[in-house]
C-alpha cells in the first residue's frame, strides 16, 4: 500500500513531529508531503523519509518566513497530486487537511486543531499583531476561513486528539470526529526511586499564549522556586518579569535526561496554557510528578483534578497562586501518590493509539473501497 502523510511544515521538532514519527512506526515507507522543511533543524528526524515539499519551499528563508506566507498555503497544499497513491492521512493544525485526494483514494485527517488564528483565537492573534498584520489580517482571514470549512467536507474521516478540539470541528466545521488520544512516550519519561523536592517546573516552548508569564508571577508572588525550561521569543520579557528574583531559574532548552530529571524531582509542573491536547503534563505525570494546570482545553482530559493534580479557572496571577497553596495543603495531606499518577499517564500507551489509528484507517478504507465498488 502506498502511503502519504501530509504534514503542515517540518521546521522545528515538537508534538506534531512526534505525532508524524508514530505515523512512520505504522507506515515505514510512506512517503511526507509538506509545506518546507528545514533539514538542518530537523537533524536526524525524517532524514530517511522520501520528502515533498510545496512551490514555497523555493522562496528566499521560506523556513522563516513561511507563517507570513498564509494565504498562499491552501493552494500550495491543494497542488500535490495523490492519484497515484492508496491512503493519504494528514497531520494538520493549519492547512495540511485541506489536499484534494481523488474519489477512490482515502483521507484521514488527524486533527491537532483547526486553525487558530482564523477562528476563536483570530481576535488574540491580532491583538498581539502590528498594524500592518492586522490589515492583512481582516482582508484575508474572511476568504482563508471558507476555504477551511470547504476543505473540511472532502475529508473521508477526521479524528480529533481530544474531545475539546472534536468540539472545536463541529463548531467551526460542523463535522463530526473520532477522539484518538495522543501516547506519551514512556520511554523517555519515567519515574524515580527519590522524593519530590521543593521547587516548581514550567517547561514549554516560550511562546506568548503558552502564559509562563503566569508561573512567573505567580512564584514571584509567593517566595516560591521555579525552573523554566525551554526558549524562544519570551525569554527575554520572562526574565524582565522575574527581576532577577533568585527563586526563579531559566535553563533555557536542555537535553531529555536533564529535562526528565527536573519533571522528577519536582513538586508540581505548573500548566499554564489553554492546550488543544498538550503532551507536557502527561511527561511530567510519567515522571511522577502531579500538574497544577489551567482547567480549560485538552488538560481536562489528561489531568484528573485531585488524583494526578489540580487545576485554576482563571489565567490570572491570583487564581494560579491560590491553586499552588491549595496544592500544596492537598500534597502535605498525601493526596498525590506516585504510583496513582504515573499509572494515569501510562494509560495514554503507544500500543493503544496505534490500535485505534490504525482501526480508523482500516474503517475509511473499508467505507470509500465500497463507496467506489473497489475490493478493499
Amino acid at each position: 500500500m502506498k502511503v502519504a502523510i501530509v504534514h503542515d511544515w517540518l521546521v522545528n521538532y515538537g508534538g506534531a513531529e512526534l505525532f508524524v514519527e508514530y505515523l512512520l512506526e505504522l507506515y515505514p515507507d510512506a512517503e511526507i508531503f509538506t509545506l518546507v522543511y528545514d533539514k538542518k533543524r530537523l537533524g536526524n528526524h525524517f532524514h530517511n523519509c522520501k520528502i515533498h515539499t510545496s512551490s514555497i519551499q523555493k522562496l528566499p528563508m521560506a523556513s522563516k518566513l513561511y507563517t507570513k506566507l498564509l494565504k498562499f498555503m491552501p493552494s500550495a497544499f491543494e497542488s500535490f497530486d495523490f492519484s497515484g497513491y492508496d491512503l493519504v492521512i494528514s497531520s494538520s493544525s493549519s492547512c495540511a487537511k485541506g489536499v484534494i485526494t481523488p474519489p477512490y483514494v482515502p483521507h484521514v485527517a488527524f486533527i491537532h486543531s483547526p486553525m487558530r488564528y482564523a477562528w476563536d483565537l483570530f481576535f488574540d492573534y491580532k491583538k498581539r499583531s502590528g498594524k500592518i498584520t492586522g490589515f492583512f489580517m481582516n482582508r484575508w482571514i474572511p476568504s482563508l476561513r471558507l476555504w477551511d470549512y470547504v476543505s473540511s467536507q472532502r475529508i473521508d474521516t477526521i479524528i480529533a486528539n481530544s474531545k475539546f478540539i472534536a468540539r472545536r470541528i463541529k463548531k467551526f466545521w460542523n463535522r463530526d470526529a473520532q477522539v484518538i488520544y495522543l501516547p506519551v512516550d514512556v520511554s523517555r519519561f519515567n519515574p524515580n526511586d527519590g522524593e519530590r523536592e521543593d521547587f516548581y517546573v514550567a517547561f514549554s516552548r516560550l511562546v506568548p499564549y503558552k502564559r509562563i508569564d503566569l508561573a512567573v508571577t505567580a512564584c514571584r508572588s509567593l517566595g516560591k522556586k521555579l525552573i523554566v525550561i525551554g526558549g524562544g521569543s519570551e525569554m527575554d520579557n520572562l526574565k524582565k518579569l522575574a527581576a532577577g528574583d533568585k527563586n526563579i531559574t531559566f535553563l533555557g532548552r536542555v537535553s531529555d535526561d536533564i529535562l526528565q530529571n527536573h519533571l522528577q524531582r519536582c513538586k508540581a509542573l505548573l500548566f499554564c496554557a489553554e492546550e488543544d491536547f498538550g503532551f507536557v503534563p502527561l511527561e511530567a505525570q510519567a515522571c511522577g510528578s502531579p500538574v497544577i494546570a489551567f482547567g480549560r482545553g485538552g488538560a481536562l482530559e489528561t489531568v484528573v483534578n485531585g488524583k494526578t493534580g489540580i487545576f485554576f479557572d482563571r489565567q490570572e496571577t491570583e487564581s494560579l497562586s491560590k491553586a499552588i497553596l491549595d496544592f500544596e495543603k492537598m500534597d502535605a495531606e498525601g493526596k498525590f501518590q506516585k504510583k496513582n499518577i504515573v499509572d494515569h499517564a501510562r494509560s495514554f500507551t503507544k500500543e493503544r493509539f496505534q490500535k485505534e489509528f490504525k482501526e480508523a484507517v482500516q474503517r475509511t478504507i473499508d467505507a470509500v473501497a465500497k463507496m467506489n465498488d473497489i475490493p478493499s
